[in-house]
């Protein structure tokens, strides 16, 4: 057992802490996202776009499923870390272990809904034919390991709560190694195609579950065995966080569920580029994915710790960061733009369409930047419910009605652009409400300590 498991995040530089912990969280999904472009990459050597095709209608259907996991594992964050920050890592080890508990359970009841139905949604999203059978093969495969990866998701989270970046880092690492090594293998040595890698994600989400609890346990003392009195008593507590987070997540799948309808309405190919995107994209700005997991832990520890200065110096340097991190991954986009078309074997309108993403779209991943960061701080500032208000305002008003304009008007790109301008205003109010909140509660404590 390890015997550093103190607040990590109360002393020291905030920047340096915010920097290391979302570079090893960003080495880490990036993983996870280069396993599934490697799936994307090994399916287009078939030379089959409709294969390409399902895969973009499952991963909307899949991104509703890992909401469900994202949010219990933001609740896991917004409890441990703060009750580490405070000095009850007794308290903290029983939040850990019952938000796992929620987090299978969860994953569970929502994935036996969606297998049911998995004909009728990737129908309600556009696909037909061929790509229906093929898009719903592979959920059908991948649904029932869903619980593992949220698993695996919400011990990733406490580890990073913790402060243990780099063993929250390695626990995305063995999944994405073992993802890229059995996909050829799969997919080609036992000609099994895209179930072959459905499976090959199955098997790496294993590993993802089963090294994340192990270090929980030997390395944190972070991780018991459940008991159901616990459990329930915590019941309020998580679900407190645990809905509105999972809400919240809910909100950008369902937002990316009516792009995929609205492409899908210009052909096969703008639905094959908006696939190719959907695992580009990911890798190329991992590093904003990661900061909004990374930066809940360092406001968390200061806010329990009541250090409002360090957690008002943390949000600001956390949207510095988000907006940095997106002009360096502007420009390295813009860059291979051509290599990745020629990897992709993208011709025509999908070539088109990703090399208008690439050069002239990206750089509104800011907007989007700005509202992880400001989701996060709200969570940690205990205001779960602002996050659900601001995404599912950005997934309707800031995504329906500019969309089928930009579609209208601009075709594919119209759609792809508009979907991230929507998130502008959205985010520009989330951080504006950050900044009112924690001005507030740091009144409020100088005000109690005078």
């Amino acid at each position: 057992m390890a015997s550093d498991r103190g607040a990590r995040f109360v002393t020291g530089s905030i920047p340096a802490h915010v920097l290391r912990m979302t570079g090893a969280a960003a080495f880490g999904l990036m993983a996870i996202f280069l396993g599934e472009l490697a799936n994307v990459f090994f399916l287009s050597m078939l030379g089959d776009v409709e294969i390409i095709a399902a895969v973009g209608y499952a991963s909307t259907i899949l991104f509703l499923l890992l909401s469900v996991g994202i949010g219990t594992a933001i609740a896991a964050s917004a409890l441990v870390a703060p009750s580490i920050g405070a000095g009850n890592l007794a308290r903290a080890k029983s939040l850990s272990t019952s938000t796992h508990v929620y987090s299978v359970l969860f994953a569970a009841v929502s994935g036996i809904v969606v297998w049911v139905y998995v004909p009728e949604l990737i129908r309600l999203i556009g696909a037909e034919g061929r790509t229906h059978a093929l898009a719903t093969s592979y959920l059908r495969i991948l649904i029932p390991f869903m619980t593992l990866m949220s698993l695996g998701m919400c011990a990733s989270a406490v580890l990073r709560s913790q402060g243990d970046a780099r063993r929250s880092m390695n626990v995305t690492l063995v999944g994405a190694f073992v993802n890229v090594a059995l996909d050829p293998l799969f997919i080609f040595t036992f000609g099994l195609g895209i179930q072959g890698a459905a499976w090959a994600t199955n098997i790496s989400r294993i590993a993802v579950a089963g090294f994340g609890i192990y270090w929980l346990i030997r390395e944190h003392d972070l991780l018991a065995r459940p008991r159901l009195k616990d459990v329930l008593d915590d019941a309020g507590t998580i679900l407190r966080f645990a809905v509105p987070a999972t809400l919240t997540n809910l909100a950008t799948p369902i937002a990316n569920a009516y792009v995929t309808y609205a492409i899908a309405s210009h052909g096969t190919a703008a639905v094959a580029a908006w696939a190719l995107i959907g695992r580009i994209a990911p890798v190329a700005f991992g590093s904003i994915f990661a900061l909004s997991g990374a930066v809940g832990p360092v406001l968390g520890q200061n806010l329990g710790a009541r250090q409002w200065s360090r957690v008002r110096e943390a949000f600001d340097v956390s949207i510095l960061t988000a907006i940095g991190f997106t002009a360096i991954a502007w420009v390295a986009l813009s860059l291979a733009v051509d290599p990745l078309i020629a990897v992709f074997r993208a011709t025509g309108e999908t070539a088109a369409i990703l090399r208008t993403y690439c050069i002239y779209l990206s750089p509104m991943f800011a907007f989007l930047g700005i509202l992880f960061v400001a989701n996060a701080a709200l969570n940690a500032l205990g205001h779960p419910h602002w996050p659900t208000v601001l995404n599912w305002a950005r997934a309707t008003l800031g995504t329906i009605p500019v969309v089928t304009i930009g579609g209208m008007f601009w075709g594919p790109t119209g759609v792809i652009g508009a979907n991230l301008a929507g998130a502008s205003v959205f985010a520009l109010l989330g951080a504006w409400l950050c900044r009112r909140l924690i001005a507030g509660k740091a009144q409020k404590e100088a005000d109690r300590r005078s």
